[in-house]
């Protein structure tokens, strides 16, 4: 990739600038059209969002540091936090999540709105492969490694002064091998399942089946969430009911096409129990009020309720 930046028509001895610029990492101007394009879908657009996350981060050279990378990159996490519609964050097959980059799309940022997804074949996790064995298993690591495990060097250590270049020897001829298992095994780490099981990611969606899942799951969030605001209900807390009332009514909660289909076919029933879900809170938000009163207060309120209600 190339970032092109033309000659100033006013001075006669600039010239034209071509910058390199690598592939899957955000430069200044990257992560600037990035929140610009987050927030007019949010703002003029008013769309849900879903994000194809195939990033290694930011790129953090000096040049970027005076263009304001930091400024940019924080500029996406601003918008996504006040994101008012659904946001899917998905890494397709072969693509990665690294460094800064996770950070700015993680879905801890809005809670509410945002979901992040993963491929069987993606990778995720703040280091490389190489980089976290370079921190969590050096040489020193290794080698204590070869001489707990490999016959040869257990024989030697036998006599370690008199074996001294054939450990040496022994060592270099097992080292690229180590190095090769360490970060095979670090990038077991980065895989979907393990990204599901530490809770970072919803579900593993394969490639094939994306479209009809992402679908289902945007019908069924853009309904819940059409229910939670005109009730005036916090979106969590009328997920939580409605999770229980479906259970209820032996609808698999974790089905989104089910789950879609059951709340447009019992829409005024789903409706009464999501308004009673913000009737509750008003009734507890005014008892909360009413216990500072005392009892003549209480008289007196009760009667101009009585009197407004007649």
């Amino acid at each position: 990739m190339e970032q092109r930046i033309p000659a100033d028509p006013a001075n006669p001895e600039s010239r034209e600038a071509v910058l390199a610029q690598a592939g899957q990492v955000w430069f200044p101007d990257s992560a600037y059209k990035t929140s610009t394009a987050i927030r007019d879908f949010n703002n003029a657009e008013n769309l849900p969002l879903i994000i194809f996350a195939n990033w290694r981060g930011f790129s953090g050279g000096t040049r970027d540091m005076y263009g304001e990378i930091l400024k940019f990159g924080a500029m996406i996490v601003d918008e996504l936090r006040v994101y008012r519609h659904p946001v899917f964050v998905y890494i397709p097959p072969n693509g990665e999540l690294r460094g800064g980059a996770w950070v700015v799309v993680d879905p801890t940022i809005n809670e509410a709105r945002m979901e992040m997804y993963a491929d069987e074949e993606s990778r995720g996790g703040i280091l490389e492969p190489p980089g976290i064995c370079e921190v969590k298993f050096r040489d020193k690591d290794q080698k204590a490694a070869m001489h707990r495990l490999d016959p040869v060097l257990l024989e030697l250590d036998q006599e370690p002064e008199a074996n001294r270049d054939e450990i040496a020897s022994r060592e270099a001829q097992l080292l690229p091998m180590y190095t090769q298992v360490a970060h095979e095994f670090a990038d077991l780490h980065d895989r979907s399942g393990r990204m599901l099981a530490k809770g970072v990611i919803r579900d593993v969606v394969t490639w094939e089946t994306a479209r009809e899942y992402f679908y289902h799951r945007l019908r069924r969030r853009l309904e819940i969430d059409d229910l939670a605001m005109r009730a005036g209900a916090d979106l969590a807390v009328v997920e939580s009911h409605l999770s229980s009332v479906a259970i209820k009514n032996n609808v698999d909660w974790n089905d989104d096409a089910v789950v879609t289909e059951w709340l447009q076919a019992n829409i005024e029933f789903v409706k009464g129990e999501v308004s009673s879900i913000s009737r509750g809170a008003a009734i507890e938000d005014a008892v909360e009020k009413f216990k500072s009163l005392d009892t003549e207060a209480l008289q007196l309120v009760l009667q101009k309720l009585d009197a407004e209600g007649k």
